[in-house]
């Protein structure tokens, strides 16, 4: 595998994740309950996953080994640009985290923040990946020898050693499982007994367990 190839992967999950976000937020506003496990699984993938594991290596490895060469202006400035946004992407998610803290009881929380940072994480990780995909990741790679490229690649995955992917798998896949399950129910409702359900502004999802 081809070490900007790896990052690239680890962007589409992270695209995949904020496609449930977006979902997810569309439903709150449109009067589904707030679910503070969500919350709680977002920033958990976010720090860990995009944060820790998918950051980290970019710039830990990546990064360190770009400022060992000669690069263009123009590559260090967006290096720096780069590093300054994962920055913000952590504050965007503490945010989120302080936002969604609730009481022993699980029953108060700051319901307009955690869309407000749910809504923040959507805008921003998009925006952030073609910015790396368009003008950085696969451009530097041509500063490294093929050799230089496989012992970065080694070398993330030794970083990924000590992280598990394949709980992030199945958290996204478990979550867009989730998320498709309601979607259809919402759609197979629509029937004359919903529309006076509805007519009385009744959420498609009531009746629903665990929601």
């Amino acid at each position: 595998m081809k070490l900007a190839g790896l990052l690239m992967i680890e962007h589409r999950l992270i695209e995949r994740m904020i496609s449930v976000i977006d979902e997810e937020v569309d439903a709150i506003r449109a009067g589904k309950k707030a679910d503070a496990l969500f919350a709680d699984t977002v920033v958990e993938f976010m720090r860990i996953y995009a944060d820790k594991c998918h950051h980290g290596k970019e710039e830990n490895v990546l990064f360190r080994e770009l400022q060992r060469k000669k690069i263009s202006a123009a590559h260090k400035r967006t290096m720096d640009e780069l590093v300054t946004e994962h920055a913000a992407g952590r504050e965007i998610v503490k945010g989120l985290a302080l936002a969604g803290r609730y009481d022993g009881n699980r029953r108060e929380g700051n319901l307009t923040g955690v869309i407000k940072g749910l809504e923040r994480i959507v805008k921003f990780y998009p925006e952030h990946i073609e910015k790396e995909e368009k003008y950085f990741i696969v451009e530097v790679m041509n500063y490294f020898s093929g050799k230089e490229q496989d012992d970065m690649l080694n070398e993330f995955r030794e970083y990924d050693r000590k992280l598990i992917h394949a709980k992030y798998q199945d958290v996204v896949g478990k979550m867009e499982k989730d998320h498709s399950s309601v979607l259809e129910h919402c759609q197979s409702s629509v029937t004359a007994e919903q529309d006076r359900f509805r007519a009385d502004d009744e959420p498609c999802d009531a009746g629903m367990t665990g929601k």
